[in-house]
């Protein structure tokens, strides 16, 4: 059984605490759309006996005269949210995403628990960023090059190729499968090397990770992360050609969670501070028992993974924050439960 939530105990609520009224938690779900996702978790909070809203940050703004944080929220008045919960951050011009962050930066500052908070996103939705901290974290990933010189990322394809590989060319903010393109060595025509293509539709950064063969029954997993456990997890297969992608096309299917997977996953979100995450894994064709991870999503969609999970991932999330995440940041007693090189987007990515 669950321990009951705190009270809200805001600046606007003094009047409400000194007549001895209850004021719900107040939440912001910050979200660029509203649809099957904010309707999950606004059901979540609602049974929680929490008030959530949806909120665009693209609607929020940083105004030192709007007393007495200085941060303006539709929907709250002068008043904070009690709790951030980010399902969405509209994509933008580089200077739109960096407002947008800064609140959710400034937010935290304020002592406004944040779900995930920008750092952990910022962290996740740069792949050469995930791949650094993988890899200085000891978790096992498969290699990965960044750079902005593609007479460099040309030289890695060539021996990648020479050495019988391929690698895989991913935009540096993509999601949901996007802007994949597999390089290297061809099975049909190993001498023939394609040229590295043209730098300019991935804002001339040249991310490469080396391609692993998931075999004739390609697929890879989905494990979602949350709070330090891994809940669920699924396997995606098919999609459109290689890429096994919810939003591709890909089908889904439960998976049994492993302890190699589970904690293979656990590591990574920790490894980028995440709270929670969608950790895309594959298996490692020279080692069953270590599945490689290629992805880790810090604004993870989860309608796949529910449509094959028997866990309510909205109330697990929900729960997570106000049990959690909440107590430990704000010290409440009681809780602890037994085509623009300048366009960044950072959406959701699907399960």
């Amino acid at each position: 059984m669950s321990p009951p939530l705190p009270l809200a105990r805001t600046e606007g609520d003094a009047d409400a605490n000194a007549a001895g009224a209850q004021a719900p938690l107040r939440i912001a779900i910050m979200t660029d759309e509203t649809g099957w996702h904010t309707g999950r978790l606004k059901k979540a909070f609602r049974a929680r006996g929490a008030d959530a809203r949806c909120v665009d940050l693209a609607d929020c703004r940083i105004d030192t005269t709007w007393q007495p944080h200085g941060l303006m929220l539709p929907g709250f008045g002068h008043t904070l949210p009690d709790a951030v919960f980010v399902r969405g951050i509209a994509g933008g011009t580089f200077e739109q995403v960096t407002l947008r962050l800064g609140i959710l930066h400034a937010l935290r500052e304020s002592g406004v628990p944040v779900y995930n908070d920008a750092r952990a996103i910022e962290r996740s939705v740069d792949k050469s960023m995930t791949s650094f901290l993988l890899h200085r974290h000891g978790v096992p990933t498969p290699a990965t090059w960044a750079s902005e010189s593609a007479a460099f990322a040309q030289r890695v394809l060539m021996r990648e190729a020479a050495a019988g590989r391929q690698v895989v060319l991913k935009p540096l903010f993509g999601s949901q499968g996007h802007g994949l393109k597999r390089l290297g060595a061809r099975r049909t025509a190993p001498a023939v090397l394609a040229p590295l293509p043209s730098l300019k539709p991935y804002s001339q950064v040249a991310y490469l990770q080396r391609y692993v063969d998931g075999g004739r029954a390609g697929f890879d997993w989905r494990v979602l992360v949350i709070g330090g456990r891994a809940v669920a997890a699924m396997r995606r297969l098919g999609g459109k050609g290689w890429i096994h992608n919810f939003a591709q096309g890909a089908s889904c299917e439960a998976a049994q969670l492993t302890a190699p997977l589970a904690q293979t996953a656990i590591r990574a979100t920790e490894a980028l501070g995440l709270d929670y995450a969608g950790v895309d894994l594959i298996p490692d064709p020279h080692d069953a028992a270590r599945p490689l991870v290629l992805e880790v999503n810090g604004v993870a969609a989860w309608r796949g993974l529910q449509s094959v999970t028997p866990v309510d991932v909205a109330a697990a999330l929900v729960d997570d924050l106000l049990f959690r995440k909440l107590p430990a940041q704000r010290g409440v007693r009681g809780l602890a439960a037994s085509g623009d090189a300048s366009v960044v987007a950072l959406h959701g990515r699907h399960g």
